[in-house]
């Protein structure tokens, strides 16, 4: 099984347990570098996907959250390198892992070297959120030859015609941003909001989670219906802020 599959599968099969699959993500060395392995297999026992997010000067999409986690990491001094190489010593986890990354981090490194390194490392895929769609085909080429995930993302605002090639080009899962904005706010669940999430994955041939503003379990219920898998971020964070136990806080947010 190639590994984006292997995201795939995991997703589905947390899905035919009677739950939207939880892809958790964390910002690499935050809130230390010392602490990054240990957190990243405490949270890979609770969830069944999880996103490691590579530290950044200017992370765009992201809410105050995860800036303020993504510069405390880069004054610890955290590259794509050194989560790399901290991946590559450290046992498998048990939850496929993706790196959620801005362009310039993976351009530094190189299409190839990239795909091959992250293979090594154990990694089943990429979220690249400012890489347009329709300039990634180099990446999508390099990261395929690894058997690896370029996952795509889509939003509210994403025209029909576009929703549809991007869909048939997506592989491990598909990510359907809520809303449009940054992460880290708390988003509604309204009916335009299950339905932009039906007629997507009505679309979609690979599973498609939400993320984008889910804190609760209150919104996983809402959400239960309409998509495959939700992803926790902004909420996770503060987690790991507080100093509290991420896999005891996931667990509870499953309702287990």
């Amino acid at each position: 099984m190639k590994k984006h599959e292997m995201l795939s599968a995991a997703i589905r099969a947390a899905k035919e347990r009677g739950e939207p699959a939880l892809v958790a993500y964390l910002t690499a060395g935050f809130p230390s570098r010392d602490s990054f392995k240990q957190h990243l297999q405490a949270i890979a026992e609770a969830a069944d996907v999880v996103e490691i997010g590579v530290p950044f000067t200017d992370p765009m999409a992201d809410g105050v959250t995860i800036q303020r986690a993504s510069h405390a990491a880069l004054a610890q001094g955290v590259t794509l390198r050194w989560i790399l190489a901290q991946l590559q010593s450290m046992p498998r986890a048990k939850a496929p892992l993706l790196l959620m990354s801005y362009l310039n981090p993976l351009l530094a490194i190189g299409p190839q070297e990239l795909a091959a390194s992250a293979a090594q490392a154990g990694i089943s895929g990429f979220i690249v959120p400012d890489l347009p769609f329709d300039e990634s085909a180099e990446l999508r080429t390099a990261l395929e030859g690894q058997g690896l995930a370029l996952v795509q993302m889509v939003t509210p605002v994403t025209r029909p015609e576009r929703l549809g090639k991007i869909c048939a080009s997506s592989q491990g899962f598909l990510y359907a941003v809520t809303m449009t904005g940054t992460t880290g706010k708390h988003v509604a669940v309204p009916p335009e909001v299950t339905g932009y999430l039906d007629a997507v994955r009505s679309k979609s041939p690979v599973p498609v989670c939400a993320g984008f503003g889910i804190r609760g379990r209150e919104q996983l219920e809402l959400l239960r219906d309409h998509v495959d898998g939700v992803v926790i971020g902004s909420a996770l964070v503060e987690v790991l802020e507080r100093g509290e136990d991420p896999a005891r806080w996931l667990r509870d947010l499953r309702g287990r």
